[in-house]
């Protein structure tokens, strides 16, 4: 197998102890939804839950491609480039039809050291893959289902042409740029046995630079795990690693999430616990080192089950906690004075 296995590791590699270097005047990444759509239902996520039971993202299906251009040169303005810009979201990246004019004016603006997509790429062509290579795409990570249509059309829902899909996937990876990487990965849930583990190796090792086997993980509202999970406790974060409780989430403190309708979220959160502001009349930047922001940042420090009831059930944090951005009680009262 060619690709590097990173199963049971941060995809990212080693991380800096985020609590040393607080306040930071630049994100290290922003996450954009470019599109509050997708086109499978998968059953482990919130598009497999009835509309009017969702929890409440956007009314905007699709992010204006103006307002994108915005927020991309309102980043500019940050004194230091981004870590990562990644387009993901409750929904399909790939729907958006100028996903890849995206990609190119990040890039263009240089206002990050990686651009990546995560998608499950059941859309990608080799039309959209020469577009996206072109563009400056740094990583595509794709999200699979199965290692054969049936069990997509389990999990997903959906019915794939399996064999193309595997050929479009080979097609990005023989067609790439030398410094272009594409990361293939799997949920545990979505592998028959041990046997298909080795079939999901045997298909993929070869065609992608990173590969990895994650865990399903009971994180998002109104999913009924019970089912998906078979009453299994998982006593591991998404990445593999130890799963414990969180007294303070990072998140606020290094990331920010801009939704299709420009508004601003301070973290990762599917019922997330507010908007810290606009990206319609606000820079993206003016948000980052704005009061309400950072008035959210030091709640947060006093611990997370102080912020609010989002903030105090939130299962995302501790299910997909890196063990170098745990901010102690210590690192808490050190950190305030900067915040307040």
């Amino acid at each position: 197998m060619k690709a590097k296995n990173i199963s049971g590791q941060a995809p990212g590699g080693k991380r800096k102890k985020l609590a040393e270097v607080l306040p930071l005047n630049t994100p290290f990444m922003i996450e954009i939804y470019p599109m509050h759509a997708c086109n499978f239902t998968c059953k482990y996520c919130m598009m497999s839950v009835k509309k009017e039971e969702r929890n409440f993202i956007s009314d905007k299906i699709i992010m204006d491609f103006g307002l994108y251009k915005k927020c991309i040169n309102d980043i500019v303005l940050f004194p230091d480039k981004l870590k990562i810009l990644r387009f993901s979201g409750i929904g399909e990246p790939l729907l958006h039809k100028n996903i890849a004019d995206m990609v190119e004016y990040a890039a263009l603006k240089n206002i990050t050291n990686d651009i990546e997509i995560l998608t499950n790429a059941s859309l990608l062509t080799p039309e959209m893959s020469d577009s996206l290579i072109s563009a400056g795409l740094s990583r595509l990570i794709v999200s699979l289902q199965g290692t054969t249509k049936e069990k997509y059309k389990e999990v997903s829902g959906v019915d794939i042409d399996f064999e193309n899909f595997v050929e479009n996937l080979r097609y990005f990876f023989d067609n790439k740029k030398k410094n272009t990487k594409l990361y293939i990965k799997i949920v545990d849930e979505a592998l028959e046995n041990k046997e298909d583990e080795e079939r999901f190796y045997k298909l993929f090792g070869d065609i992608c630079d990173i590969i990895a086997i994650e865990h399903i993980v009971p994180i998002q509202p109104n999913v009924d795990y019970g089912k998906v999970l078979k009453g299994e406790d998982k006593s591991v974060t998404q990445f593999g690693l130890p799963a414990s409780d969180v007294l303070v989430c990072p998140q606020p403190f290094f990331t920010l999430r801009i939704n299709t309708d420009g508004k601003v979220i301070p973290c990762y959160s599917y019922e997330f616990p507010g908007f810290v502001g606009d990206c319609n009349n606000q820079s993206v930047s003016e948000i980052w080192n704005g009061k309400e922001f950072q008035g959210f940042r030091c709640k947060m420090l006093d611990g997370i089950k102080n912020v609010g009831e989002i903030c105090a059930k939130c299962k995302i944090v501790k299910h997909r906690l890196f063990p170098e951005d745990v901010i102690t009680i210590n690192d808490a009262e050190r950190l305030k004075k900067y915040y307040e």
